[in-house]
């Protein structure tokens, strides 16, 4: 079966959520693996709620768009980082999310499962996250898997910091095909140690792709 992300001809915008305090592996080492596709209509972006955010050790970036135009994208993946407890309770931001697995591939990067609790994307889906988040995760009513990647349907979580190459190496393979996924993987992966890198990418990500 070929995924219908295959067939659209329009670009194809993914949208990495980044909000103040945020932490910098999560967004940038997705941001990085997700650009290894150069071709035309193929977009990443970095989503946040001002045109400036700082991250938890003092990084100031440009965002790329505003969470006004999170609903468009065809990826959401949200990122982690210090102040998710706050972002949660910003009725300002929170409602700007207005995601839809049914046509959008949702992820969410440690922390970032505490948002998708939030807006209930979560409700029947078992998160992978943070060991510190993993309790706020759980008294928002979700189990918590010790691991680093889970994924249903269109829906996926990721745990701990390095765990964020799963979550972009999920995207590329439901996107691009798996292929894609492993070239990525083995281009950022350290000299002397890529097969192993690969391999273990797919030990993750495979018993969960909907779409290979």
């Amino acid at each position: 079966m070929v995924s219908l992300f295959l067939l659209r001809v329009y670009v194809m915008h993914i949208a990495i959520l980044t909000f103040d305090g945020f932490n910098e592996l999560d967004s940038f080492i997705a941001l990085a693996i997700l650009n290894r596709i150069k071709k035309p209509g193929w977009k990443v972006s970095i989503a946040s709620p001002s045109h400036y955010v700082t991250s938890m050790n003092g990084v100031e970036i440009q965002s790329h768009i505003l969470l006004d135009e999170v609903p468009q994208t065809d990826v959401v993946l949200v990122g982690s980082g210090m102040k998710t407890r706050d972002v949660i309770l910003d009725a300002s931001i929170m409602n700007q999310l207005v995601l839809d697995p049914s046509r959008q591939l949702i992820g969410a990067q440690c922390s970032g499962a505490l948002v998708l609790a939030t807006l209930s994307w979560l409700n029947d889906v078992p998160a992978c996250t943070d060991l510190t988040t993993k309790p706020w995760v759980q008294d928002a009513g979700v189990n918590v898997l010790n691991q680093a990647f889970y994924a249903k349907g269109n829906i996926a979580t990721a745990g701990g910091c390095l765990a964020s190459q799963y979550l972009a190496a999920w995207v590329l393979a439901r996107l691009e095909g798996l292929d894609a996924a492993k070239d990525a993987i083995h281009y950022v992966a350290p000299v002397g140690e890529k097969d192993k890198y690969v391999s273990a990418m797919l030990d993750t990500i495979t018993p969960y792709l909907v779409v290979i």
